[in-house]
């Protein structure tokens, strides 16, 4: 899953982004409103952590521009502001939840989690593909009754292919949505996660299609 932070207290946006990506979230990360309304725009995200007070263009206003341009994509808002009045105006701009700082991460993480999982009518924390099940909730993969552990970089990769279990996802997609919008490493990282998994979940699970990328069986 790929996340926008668009937070401008530096050392608390950093630390953030380094608590997601240890869950294995890929975080982009912006200080500046307009910034992060450009990024919002023209990136492919699952969740956008919008902060209220930002230089350039406040969350308020960011977050009604990405509803108003048709962007559906999960908001939660932070602010140091605490009131009804603050938290109803955000709400009525289009965020889907908020939060008051000082907040604890371990909070902060149970409202992304729970945001994604609601995301699109219908949407299951459990994503099945035959004998696998990947829990999202829990972060937990069996194969029939065997639990298998992954890491968090490894459940990302598989989250991918589950979400679109019988579909081919190509690698250039797992990229954007595992690794930071940053990454300049070798793209042939995908290639190592997809062998790892093989390795762990079997190898006849998970398909290579020549020049198109990866499809997870779905039976």
């Amino acid at each position: 899953m790929r996340l926008l932070l668009v937070e401008d207290e530096k050392r608390l946006a950093l630390s953030l982004a380094a608590g997601l990506r240890a869950e294995g979230f890929a975080v982009d990360v912006e200080h500046d409103g307009r910034e992060g309304l450009h990024r919002a725009g023209t990136g492919t995200y699952d969740l956008v952590v919008l902060d209220i007070m930002l230089p350039g263009m406040n969350g308020y206003r960011v977050c009604a521009a990405l509803r108003a341009a048709g962007h559906e994509v999960p908001i939660l808002m932070l602010t140091a502001k605490d009131g009804e009045y603050d938290e109803a105006e955000g709400l009525d701009t289009g965020a889907d939840d908020y939060l008051t700082k000082p907040f604890s991460y371990v909070v902060l993480l149970a409202r992304v989690r729970a945001l994604l999982r609601r995301r699109g009518p219908g949407a299951s924390p459990v994503l099945r593909a035959g004998e696998l099940t990947v829990d999202t909730a829990s972060h937990r993969v069996r194969v029939g009754d065997d639990e298998v552990t992954l890491t968090a970089r490894e459940f990302a990769v598989l989250e991918q292919l589950a979400t679109r279990a019988g579909e081919v996802v190509s690698k250039a997609e797992i990229l954007e949505h595992v690794w930071d919008f940053a990454y300049e490493g070798d793209p042939n990282i995908v290639e190592v996660y997809i062998s790892t998994l093989r390795r762990k979940l079997g190898a006849e699970r998970i398909r290579t299609v020549r020049g198109a990328g990866y499809r997870l069986e779905s039976r």
